[in-house]
């Protein structure tokens, strides 16, 4: 008889590889496996071998990114939705600290890369909105607004989140925000008032250990 594959294995697995990439220790198949009640067969088990959990858990962070965009609330105004995709990209990451940094190794590859640049199409589509309410103007390169955007975010939570900066240095997203969209032709005041309703980044709590499951069968 077949047994059915357990998901919370395979999320404690994904998780276990990224905490310790995090924290700079070596990953074999007996450490990564220490404590947490699974064998080292589970990892062929549930991702065919070492290769595969690497590209299952770089894809994992980009899972839970599009998850957490997908979940934001759209409003009338694309402006505060675009501050807010930011927000939840903070949110997202602050969350996830070990998944986040795997995320962006290029070192492993994508079990699924199309799936991680469907990060980018909420970011479009509220650009595209703003230009046919006016906005943005017309000429604004939506690409390349949603990619100017996404560094600012990426850059103030890689600092915050892996970095030496406090929790509060993400405030500074607001006014940098404002000033991108005020020179693709928005309404200073209306900009302003646009990114303070949407730049809201939930608040972040240290977590706790992840608690071990009782042994499992693999």
């Amino acid at each position: 008889m077949v047994r059915t594959k357990d998901p919370a294995v395979r999320t404690l697995l994904i998780e276990r590889a990224a905490q310790m990439l995090r924290a700079r220790e070596p990953v074999t198949l007996r450490s990564l496996v220490a404590g947490t009640g699974a064998s080292t067969m589970a990892v062929y088990t549930y991702f065919g071998g070492m290769d595969g959990l690497w590209r299952a858990t770089r894809q994992e962070g980009f899972i839970r990114l599009a998850a957490k965009l997908e979940a934001v609330p759209l409003s009338a105004d694309p402006v505060r939705d675009l501050a807010a995709l930011g927000a939840a990209y903070l949110s997202n990451a602050l969350a996830n600290p070990d998944l986040y940094r795997v995320m962006f190794d290029a070192g492993f590859e994508l079990v699924d890369p199309a799936a991680a640049d469907e990060t980018l199409h909420c970011l479009l589509h509220a650009i595209g909105r703003a230009k046919e309410i006016g906005r943005f103007r017309s000429d604004v390169d939506a690409l390349a607004l949603a990619t100017q955007s996404w560094a600012i975010g990426h850059g103030l939570v890689s600092l915050v989140a892996t970095g030496p900066l406090p929790r509060q240095a993400l405030d500074y997203g607001a006014p940098m925000l404002t000033a991108l969209f005020v020179g693709c032709g928005d309404d200073p005041d209306s900009c302003r008032r646009s990114v303070e309703l949407g730049w809201r980044p939930e608040p972040h709590h240290e977590t706790t250990p992840t608690r071990q499951p009782p042994p499992v069968s693999t």
